[in-house]
């Protein structure tokens, strides 16, 4: 057996499995997944947790055993928190903005990139300038710095 594999899958409130010849249904507070399990693997839901196993102990079964464990989690996750990704851009210049629901890139190119994210995906852009720390500190520092 997998040693990912054989971790439970812990079930979180609000989230609801089902499970029916061979296809496992995930519903919770941000959406519904669905997934066909492979034919060697079977899914055992107890109390608030689901159980993946195999039928043999090759390294094929093995392997399919602690994938199947980790699609699982991960659409348990996503039903119930859902994924975020934080982008930095770093470079003189460059800039992201909001255009109506299209995401608007100033990289370097001699014209701005236009991003259309695909249904379902939200995207947010923020001004940098109004997360910074006090500018007391770096100023303190540089004030003795002798000037050209």
């Amino acid at each position: 057996m997998s040693r990912i594999g054989r971790k439970p899958v812990p079930i979180p409130k609000g989230v609801k499995v089902e499970q029916s010849d061979g296809t496992v249904k995930v519903k919770g507070p941000k959406g519904e997944l669905t997934a066909a399990v492979h034919t060697d693997i079977g899914v055992e839901l107890k109390e608030n947790e689901l159980l993946v196993t195999t039928s043999a102990d090759d390294k094929r079964h093995k392997a399919l055993h602690g994938l199947w464990r980790a699609v699982l989690n991960n659409m348990v996750r996503g039903v119930a928190e859902g994924y975020l990704k934080k982008l930095e851009i770093v470079g003189v210049g460059y800039r992201a903005e909001m255009k109506a629901s299209k995401l608007q890139l100033q990289l370097g190119y001699s014209h701005p990139i236009i991003f259309v994210p695909p249904e379902g995906i939200k995207i947010e852009t923020r001004d940098p300038r109004h997360d910074r720390p006090s500018h007391n500190p770096v100023s303190r520092v540089s004030s003795p710095v002798p000037r050209r």
